[in-house]
């Protein structure tokens, strides 16, 4: 039963198996482990793919899973995830417990693994009945903890980063790809933050960062002018410079003229970047932020979207003496502010109901409105997009800093408080 089991889930035992194994077999290693502990009969996991719309089974095993596009190498399989269980998961955050129709008296569960929000995939199990709540709190816990699982070993392995790809990346996305934080999604006590690209076919070097300290979050969205290997490149610059720079302990100001005098220094005549760079101070609860040519953040406020007013100065990489200006960023509690790029704006994306799409996601995670956002933009553009398209969403709740509400690797207050069954 899987009840007498759930008490022997040992962190040191777990972490020492998979040590012991290959990186790339970490995740079957933790499945054979789950497998016995809680007498299932299947346990699999199913990553999330960088499109946002499709989970890829890496986990070796007998199943079909739901409408899958067949199997890949060591039994992978992609599962498209509109109107499946993993898309009320990963949306949700909760577990989802049903009964399996091909045998009797047989459920499946399937859990998040998620960490500080960014949700990795999903672990989904078939047990010989329905768990009670201390065993899906157990369940719960080791899709947590499959998340680190996940993080820890995919510096060692492609084999992670080739499930997350559903098609075949140029040496340019490939490029662009890695300029992107490792997490598109993080959660803190006082703010949310999730970050989205839909990129064109060309590649336009578009780009989004972020970094979370513990005196402050600092954020930044650039726009390499071009398209292909040359936006790309430009655009490595640009990030990189103002990564060295803000690891350097840098101000604000600093980091724009930095960057602004590198890419002067480095790239010729109309090699430019727009961009805008933020500094949340956490502990006095106040934002500066510079704007390079950007289109300026919306913010959404009490029911209303607004751009917010913002003096506009030159991209960087055209004048190496000009001094950018560090202006407030003013936050409340309750607000959202979305940073985005021109692609989001100009050619056929001009006919997205932006404004519309933000009231009506005014309470989802922010992780779900810039996959929305995304997804909605390839439905008004046919799929076929000019130019890369880049949307970060800022929620603030502000207050003094103070330990986070977790469970299972996701804000407490994010997700609905409810098992489907």
């Amino acid at each position: 039963m899987a009840g007498r089991h759930a008490s022997r889930l040992a962190v040191r035992d777990l972490l020492e198996a998979v040590e012991a194994a290959a990186p790339a077999d970490a995740v079957e290693e933790v499945s054979n482990q789950l497998a016995e502990l809680f007498g299932a009969s299947r346990v699999a996991f199913l990553i999330a793919d960088l499109s946002g719309r499709a989970v890829v089974r890496l986990t070796r095993g007998p199943g079909e899973g739901e409408g899958g596009d067949g199997p890949g190498p060591d039994g992978s399989e992609r599962i498209p995830l509109e109107s499946t269980v993993y898309d009320r998961v990963l949306q949700f955050q909760e577990p989802v417990v049903e009964h399996e129709e091909a045998a009797a008296g047989e459920v499946r569960v399937v859990v998040p693994v998620t960490d500080r929000g960014d949700a990795i995939g999903v672990l989904e199990m078939t047990l010989p009945n329905r768990p009670g709540a201390e065993v899906l709190a157990e369940l719960a816990a080791a899709g947590h903890a499959l998340a680190f699982i996940v993080i820890a070993n995919r510096r060692f392995t492609d084999l992670y980063a080739w499930g997350q790809r559903t098609t075949p990346l140029s040496v340019p996305a490939e490029i662009q790809h890695r300029l992107l934080p490792d997490a598109y999604t993080c959660e803190a006590s006082q703010f949310t933050l999730a970050g989205w690209l839909e990129p064109s076919a060309r590649m336009a070097g578009d780009t989004f960062d972020y970094v979370l300290d513990r005196d402050s979050v600092q954020l930044s969205m650039t726009d390499a002018v071009g398209h292909g290997l040359e936006a790309a490149m430009l655009a490595t610059l640009a990030v990189n410079s103002l990564r060295n720079s803000r690891r350097t302990g840098r101000t604000l100001a600093q980091q724009a003229d930095d960057v602004n005098r590198d890419l002067v220094r480095h790239t010729g005549t109309g090699e430019l970047v727009t961009g805008q760079i933020a500094r949340i101070d956490l502990i006095a609860e106040r934002a500066g932020i510079v704007n390079a040519g950007h289109p300026r953040p919306l913010r959404v406020r009490d029911g209303l979207v607004e751009e917010v007013e913002l003096a506009v100065d030159i991209p960087f990489g055209i004048d190496p003496e000009w001094r950018y200006r560090v202006q407030e960023l003013v936050l409340e509690p309750g607000d959202r502010i979305v940073f985005l790029t021109d692609g989001m704006l100009e050619r056929d994306a001009a006919h997205l109901p932006l404004i519309d799409m933000l009231l009506k996601t005014r309470s989802a995670h922010p992780r779900e409105v810039v996959q929305a956002l995304g997804a909605a933009l390839l439905d008004a553009t046919d799929g076929d997009l000019r130019d890369d398209a880049t949307v970060m969403c800022l929620d603030w709740y502000g207050g003094p800093p103070r330990r986070r509400r977790s469970r299972g690797g996701a804000d407490e207050s994010t997700g609905s408080g409810s098992v489907v069954g």
